[in-house]
């Protein structure tokens, strides 16, 4: 999960305003939207007009393709506080394709997603934000070294049944981690930098593979601190109060700054080993850098994927410097934050092969040092046909040999 600029869509938008949006109804809405748009006239007659009525309401209509031939109106409403408040998208007829709508509480916390039906008042599917989940103790939660895992992610889908047995749960049976994006004790999987109407998912996949892989690892859990990087410092020291010897971080960004206070804490961790994605840019990474896998820490592996015979997956970054080891993630089987089956692939999916790996050593080695787990690595690791890692490739991750 890499947080690098997105491309933007090419747009026109259009702004308008309508009466009394305050009190209209979605409906009401719509209908003043195509009346002001009038599909079948001159949409430069209403390009400058006005974006905030009396009430404070404000919507925009983003036209795809942006020309005359347009054939989906996406219209966006935000209320009168300048929160996003529901999405509609049109066909030329002006007819109701899709649509959702976000809930509020009265501390302005989002705490669900409507997707509405034609009429825009039949909620067909509510999506809570954060939702609260009761956990029990297992006797995992009782091994010792566990948890032995902590994913950094965008969060986890926690309530579905298939991953309890490997959340991790204090002898409370509260869920161990913390949402340090909302700042709450739930790390649900959402990712809303694009779009609130439609975050993305990321974690949950992660997390599938890691399950799949070390089956007998409980795993604490983490949302990422995207609004305020800095804040991995409390992240870290969080985990450093848990037994954990293995942090999967399937992420980065371009900027170094974004990842300076995760490097200060990283380091005055050395008992933990770092897991860390290589990107999906296509790069090499030794002249191109990629943080935090350029960052050289003596307690950090970066992962990049290769396909069944070693030769590096497509877009997959690479660095005979910077990598250390290229495992088999383009084809690997995860459980999506619906709970469904489906197949993936890329460096977010080689870092949690490599974790499992080491987890699953640890078990048999708990005493191992960073140090090492990252020999263990070394010594797994075949030459690859270009110098693409430090070590070349492991053919098969997921088996205990040498161990």
């Amino acid at each position: 999960m890499f947080h690098f600029p997105v491309t933007i869509l090419l747009s026109m938008i259009v702004s308008f305003n309508f009466a009394n949006a305050a009190n209209a109804s979605l409906a009401g809405i719509v209908n003043n939207v195509c009346a002001n748009l009038k599909i079948n006239s001159d949409i430069s007659q209403i390009i400058n007009a006005p974006i905030v009525d009396e009430r404070g309401m404000t919507a925009t209509i983003a036209l795809r393709p942006a020309n005359h031939d347009w054939r989906i109106a996406v219209v966006t409403i935000n209320d009168a506080q300048a929160r996003p408040h529901a999405e509609i998208r049109l066909n030329k007829r002006c007819m109701v394709m899709q649509s959702r709508q976000l809930i509020w509480d009265e501390d302005g916390n989002k705490t669900a997603i409507h997707d509405l039906g034609p009429d825009l008042e039949t909620i067909i599917q509510e999506t809570i934000i954060n939702p609260e989940q009761k956990f029990t103790l297992k006797p995992n939660d009782a091994m010792p070294g566990n948890p032995r895992i902590a994913l950094v992610d965008t969060g986890v889908n926690y309530t579905l049944p298939a991953f309890w047995p490997n959340v991790a749960v204090d002898k409370s049976g509260r869920l161990v981690g913390y949402d340090f994006w909302d700042d709450d004790p739930w790390p649900f999987d959402s990712d809303p930098r694009r779009t609130a109407f439609y975050p993305t998912h990321h974690g949950s996949t992660v997390f599938s593979v890691l399950v799949d892989e070390a089956p007998e690892s409980t795993i604490s859990l983490y949302r990422f601190p995207a609004l305020e990087m800095c804040r991995f410092k409390e992240l870290l020291a969080h985990i450093a109060k848990t037994d954990v010897r293995l942090v999967n971080l399937s992420m980065g960004s371009n900027d170094p700054n974004d990842w300076h206070c995760f490097a200060v804490a990283a380091k005055a961790m050395p008992h933990v080993l770092f897991v860390a994605s290589a990107g999906n840019n296509g790069r090499n990474i030794d002249e191109q850098p990629v943080y935090p896998a350029s960052m050289a820490l003596e307690n950090m592996v970066v992962v990049s994927s290769s396909d069944n015979f070693g030769i590096l997956g497509a877009g997959s970054n690479y660095g005979p410097q910077t990598v250390d080891i290229l495992v088999p993630a383009e084809q690997v089987s995860i459980l999506d934050h619906r709970g469904a089956r489906a197949k993936t692939g890329g460096t977010s999916y080689a870092a949690p092969r490599v974790t499992a790996l080491l987890a699953r050593y640890l078990a048999k080695k708990p005493d191992a040092t960073p140090i090492q787990m990252i020999d263990l690595l070394r010594k797994r690791a075949i030459a690859t046909s270009e110098p693409l890692s430090r070590f070349g490739w492991i053919p098969d991750p997921s088996d205990d040999f040498g161990f």
